[in-house]
């Protein structure tokens, strides 16, 4: 009996240090969850502030590309101006150095 006794005190003692070990284990395993949930959630932070600064960019992006469209369509608009004038002169010119050879001619013809 007393043999026993011994035998289920020491049962008694393992059941205790089991649940002081299945205990600690719980506390580590809260620990470990609460970690995972903050890095979680710090993670989630700074992938939305990301994105909020790319979404920015390709705001940024869109008009600066919107305004480079202006102020080449200007350009080219402001260079087809300057042909169109350029072809409208073109006839008087011709016109014009018709006229010099024609007089040069003359000029010629009189003083020989």
């Amino acid at each position: 009996m007393q043999k026993l006794n011994e035998i289920s005190g020491e049962i008694k003692a393992l059941e205790a240090k089991i649940e002081s070990v299945d205990s600690k284990v719980d506390v580590r395993i809260d620990a470990v969850e609460k970690e995972v949930a903050s890095l979680r959630s710090e993670t989630l932070t700074k992938l939305e502030a990301a994105d909020a600064k790319v979404e920015s960019l390709r705001k940024e992006t869109k008009g600066a590309i919107e305004s480079l469209e202006k102020v080449t369509i200007s350009r080219f608009e402001a260079v087809d101006r300057r042909f169109d004038s350029l072809e409208a002169k073109l006839p008087v010119m011709e016109k014009m150095a018709e006229l010099e050879a024609r007089l040069a001619e003359l000029e010629h013809k009189v003083s020989a």
